[in-house]
């Protein structure tokens, strides 16, 4: 027998694990923020102003990431999971159904979702190609490849995704601690050339600068968020690692890295305006940068790999909470469940990115088109973890409305100096967002419809029963389950069988799928069956928004007095053919957006996990 795992040893390899996938994004942060702040904006390169960036970098640190972030948010956890859409529901769990408040917390909620979607497009256009620039200050004639060579890489991190990340992935946390004890220790060195920078730990430095350059100073914010984006990975991978890992590793070691390498920037700008073109590469010595070029690459291959991955576990989210439309999703890992692969939205990240990087040419023309949608998530995350605060902590009002006013001021000030960049290429991210927005509100407002409509001519499923077994049909040996959304009437599939092939199998069972508001639901709580009548029963099967559907798996696993054979059951499906009119439903543009997206989401079978040869399908035609 094996001696049980020390616990030691099991927090350092969550801790191992956490580094290499939660702080990606804001780790390789360094590599384009000094640079953008001084040279996008054309900032002097006097002492004041040295230390007065210095000052709101480290203090944007600590108030957005280290108070709000790492210290405040990651204790609104939904059982352990974190990120934009467990806080929703977290925050609108208290609010009656179909309340004013409950709607604008969810329409915050997937305005929040949507922005990730365009954040998720920029972060690896903008990492690689900040990384594979530094080819450059050592060769100049390099300067064609670089968008090529950038191009390249992206394709290739979006073309392996098919296959998975798991031997990769344990590489990670080995990589990112290399590359935080190499940024650490450039730091150091250069802050040893000029100690004076210290000062700037000071929030004096940043306070004097806002005074000393007033609106123009209030607009380098724009550049200073780049310090902190990736942020909200923090809080949104927490489900993966547990709070404390994450919280460790930011202390212990992320946070003095980024602090130390930002510093030695500051010192080696004071020393070297020229080094001005990129800080960061300059930071090391010469015979370091080629060596420091491939460890950035792999590094922000490493933070794309992340955002990609992250894109797809919001997706699943939006999908099992009734937003979108079913997508095609397999699984990469026999033992990671949360390790999966949705290929409309891999290639559609590809493109995305693929444009972005052609389009913008360069990390500089890109920042400004970073941050517009970051900060708009970090608004919306404090006002989220706010009402946490309120209806689940019982915070005070006053209490809470101080919290809110100090997180949200922030945050606004943020978003309020990224607003300047939306005609410079903010709009991008913007628009995807709203596209986004559009789409999940479009289809969650469409099925409504239809369920409204199939209600209408739905015949009550108790009294249908009755009539049913009272004037019995031929009954053929099997199983036959028909699923449907509504629990109350009988599936449409089951008339239309009834119509056309005039018989009922031995055993009927009507599967209701339902959505918790919660990440995972318990094993002893998955299914509940219930007998209507001799060889009629209904089931229902519960999944949380982070669960994995397995519809004959589920079945198998009942413990509640009936067997489920899958070569002896057939599933019966009803296909629906929408047809837009014009009506009370939706405008006549959503209501063909919608009947589009219904005709091109994965089939049942594919989405349930259903062998095909056990599927059924039978059409009807509804009007919306």
């Amino acid at each position: 027998m094996n001696p049980p795992q020390p616990v030691h040893s099991k927090s350092s390899a969550l801790a191992l694990g956490a580094l290499g996938v939660v702080f990606g994004d804001i780790g390789t942060s360094p590599l384009y923020t000094m640079k953008e702040v001084f040279g996008g904006h054309h900032l002097a390169l006097t002492q004041d102003n040295v230390l007065g960036i210095l000052s709101l970098v480290f203090w944007s640190l600590m108030l957005v990431v280290s108070l709000k972030y790492v210290s405040v948010m990651m204790r609104a956890d939904n059982k352990g999971e974190g990120g934009i859409l467990a806080l929703l529901t977290l925050a609108q769990g208290q609010a009656p159904l179909g309340s004013r408040i409950r709607w604008v917390l969810m329409s915050l909620g997937f305005l929040g979702a949507s922005l990730f979607f365009g954040d998720s497009l920029i972060t690896p256009a903008i990492s690689v190609l900040s990384a594979v620039e530094g080819l450059e200050m050592g060769a100049p004639a390099l300067h064609p490849f670089i968008v090529p060579l950038a191009l390249g890489i992206l394709v290739g991190l979006f073309v392996i995704q098919r296959h998975g990340t798991a031997a990769i992935g344990k590489l990670f946390g080995p990589v990112m601690l290399l590359w935080f004890t190499v940024l650490g220790l450039l730091g150091l060195l250069g802050i040893l050339r000029n100690p004076q920078v210290l000062a700037a730990l000071s929030p004096a430095y940043a306070l004097h600068f806002f005074a000393a350059h007033g609106v123009a100073g209030f607009l380098i914010l724009g550049a200073v968020v780049l310090a902190i984006t990736g942020a909200e990975a923090l809080y949104a991978d927490m489900g993966h690692f547990g709070r404390r890992p994450i919280q460790l590793v930011w202390f212990a070691c992320v946070l003095p890295a980024l602090v130390l390498n930002y510093f030695g920037q500051g010192a080696l700008l004071l020393a070297s305006p020229e080094a001005v073109r990129n800080p960061f590469y300059m930071l090391a010595p010469e015979w370091a940068l080629y060596p420091m070029v491939g460890l950035a690459t792999v590094a922000t291959v490493i933070a794309s790999q992340a955002v990609i991955s992250g894109a797809f576990s919001v997706t699943r989210q939006v999908i099992q909470m009734g937003y979108a439309p079913r997508l095609i999703i397999r699984h990469t890992s026999a033992a990671e469940a949360g390790q999966i692969y949705i290929p409309f939205v891999n290639w559609t990240l590809m493109a995305g990115v693929a444009l972005l990087v052609l389009g913008f040419q360069s990390s500089s023309n890109l920042a400004a088109a970073y941050g517009i949608a970051v900060t708009g998530t970090f608004a919306i995350d404090t006002i989220l973890v706010c009402m946490v605060m309120r209806v689940r902590w019982g915070l005070s009002l006053g209490a809470t409305l101080a919290g809110m006013l100090t997180f949200l001021t922030i945050d606004l000030a943020f978003f309020s100096a990224n607003a300047v960049k939306i005609p410079d290429g903010g709009w991008f991210p913007l628009a995807v967002a709203m596209l986004v927005f559009t789409l999940l509100v479009t289809w969650k407002r469409g099925r409504e419809i239809v369920q409204q409509r199939l209600q209408e001519t739905a015949q009550p499923l108790a009294p249908f029963v009755g009539v049913l077994l009272a004037h019995p049909p031929i009954r053929v040996p099997g199983t036959a389950v028909f699923m449907t959304a509504d629990a109350h009437g009988a599936p449409s599939a089951l008339l239309h069988n009834l119509k056309h092939n005039k018989v009922l199998h031995e055993r009927v069972v009507i599967l209701n799928v339902r959505y918790a508001e919660v990440p995972y639901v318990a094993a002893d709580r998955r299914l509940e069956m219930e007998k209507l009548a001799e060889g009629f029963y209904h089931v229902v099967v519960r999944y949380g928004f982070m669960d994995d559907i397995d519809i004959p798996l589920a079945l198998s696993e009942c413990a509640c007095g009936m067997q489920f054979e899958l070569m002896d059951t057939t599933f019966f499906f009803s296909r629906e053919n929408l047809i837009p009119t014009r009506g009370a439903g939706m405008s006549p543009w959503r209501e063909h957006l919608f009947a589009t997206m219904a005709r091109n989401a994965a089939s049942p079978m594919t989405f349930f996990r259903i062998p095909a040869n056990r599927v059924i399908e039978l059409g009807a035609q509804i009007e919306i």
